[in-house]
């Protein structure tokens, strides 16, 4: 883990917020390659779930609801933890991980016990009192649910139909660390796949099998991902099944996604408290009821976190350690790095940038492509290799007379000789 939080800051993934004026806890910024890891990961989950699907739609909901939405979830009178707090070392606990009545950290004497709410409470307006308090959503898919029927009548959609939104939640977590994994500000992709009552544990089982499979095409290595099936007393108050998709962190098997049948309940309490109808009416079969749900639900942050640690590589080549990030060309934030050989040489740096400028923007590559002279070529190469890039395109003296450049593969170490108007055609067979 150590390593992996090394790289994220020396090459640029990941920095802690605020650092300059001591960091927040929790709390991330994604650098120039972090933005490109997150960005091609999302747009991976959007193709294969809006795109490649005939039965989902989009939604960007916002951030900010109503208040009367959160107590018709439950999370307003029940999304809290039961914490304690050592009177020496100030840390602040969870009860169900001390025992006893000291502190396991210092064995401190701890305050008795006392609930938090885990949602972040603000204000709208410029006058704070009860009337203009709302929160950061916990999580997107009540923003899915109260446009349930707004999406079913302007797509005009049947059943069953799903919604899919990424976007940002908030949560006060006590129990946070592990880089990215647990923290305060994070984003979700989920889906909220409505279906027929009846037809729901069917469907259930499609969405378990589907996505522990998406993680497995993007580069996973499966014997480090499981299925684990929730307990009975482990289900939240909605749920009447729920399978957690878990990857083996180097701290331990932890959830990357969980998928969970959340039946009628949510679409229930919103009829209730809204007074709307809410219910679906088959025109085929003339039938009204309140749709079932499923949703895949899974973490930005910890998906990234997954990809990087899954990927990192340490080997020896030519007496020298190696480090690599061996993650799918999907996700890679640098597609392709052009190197000129020379960088005194304009002729060299010329074409160099004449196929940089020809790659750029290149549909295939579906990503950033980036020209780096400023170090030696072997430098350059171990560069690329840690932070990702499949292919590097080196640009050298003998480019001038045969018009031939060397594409280096990743991976393999594989070098090519590729004439300079084919290497688009190189590339794009490569990446298809």
């Amino acid at each position: 883990m150590e390593k992996i939080v090394s790289l994220c800051k020396r090459r640029g993934f990941i920095f802690q917020s605020s650092e300059i004026y001591g960091g927040l806890a929790s709390t991330w910024d994604y650098g120039s390659l972090g933005a490109e890891l997150k960005r091609n990961l999302k747009n991976a989950w959007w193709t294969s779930n809006v795109y490649e699907r005939a039965d989902i739609e989009g939604l960007d909901a916002s951030i900010l609801m109503r208040p009367e939405t959160w107590m018709a979830s439950g999370h307003v009178t029940s999304f809290e933890d039961t914490l304690v707090d050592c009177r020496s070392c100030k840390k602040r606990f969870k009860v169900e991980h001390v025992t006893g009545k000291k502190c396991p950290e210092c064995g401190g004497e701890l305050t008795d016990a006392r609930q938090f709410n885990l949602m972040l409470k603000t204000h709208l307006g410029p006058v704070e009192d009860t009337g203009s308090l709302t929160y950061l959503r916990p999580e997107t898919a009540q923003g899915i649910f109260v446009n349930f029927q707004n999406v079913l009548t302007s797509m005009r959609r049947r059943l069953p139909f799903g919604i899919a939104q990424i976007g940002k939640s908030f949560r006060n977590e006590v129990t946070t660390g592990n880089l990215t994994f647990r923290s305060r500000e994070f984003e979700q992709m989920e889906i909220e796949f409505f279906v027929k009552p009846g037809t729901d544990e069917e469907w259930y089982e499609k969405w378990v099998n589907e996505r522990f499979e998406w993680y497995i095409k993007l580069g996973i290595k499966k014997e480090n991902l499981r299925k684990r099936r929730h307990e009975k007393s482990e289900l939240a108050h909605y749920a009447k099944a729920c399978t957690d998709i878990e990857y083996k962190f180097p701290f331990g098997w932890s959830e990357l996604e969980g998928i969970a049948n959340r039946t009628d309940f949510d679409l229930k309490q919103h009829i209730r408290l809204s007074g709307k109808d809410l219910q679906y009416f088959d025109d085929e079969t003339k039938e009204k009821y309140i749709p079932y749900v499923i949703e895949p639900s899974g973490g930005v942050d910890r998906s990234i976190l997954a990809f990087l640690t899954d990927s990192y590589k340490e080997e020896e080549v030519k007496g020298e350690k190696r480090v690599s990030l061996a993650i799918h060309k999907k996700l890679a934030p640098i597609k392709v790095a052009i190197l000129p050989l020379l960088r005194n040489r304009p002729d060299i740096v010329a074409l160099a940038k004449t196929i940089l400028n020809d790659l750029k923007g290149c549909p295939a590559l579906g990503g950033k492509v980036m020209y780096d002279d400023t170090a030696g070529i072997g430098r350059l190469y171990r560069r690329q290799d840690e932070i990702g890039t499949p292919f590097c395109i080196t640009v050298d003296v003998d480019s001038l007379s045969d018009k031939k450049v060397t594409v280096r593969d990743r991976d393999s170490m594989k070098q090519d000789r590729v004439a300079v108007e084919k290497v688009k055609e190189y590339l794009e067979e490569k990446f298809n």
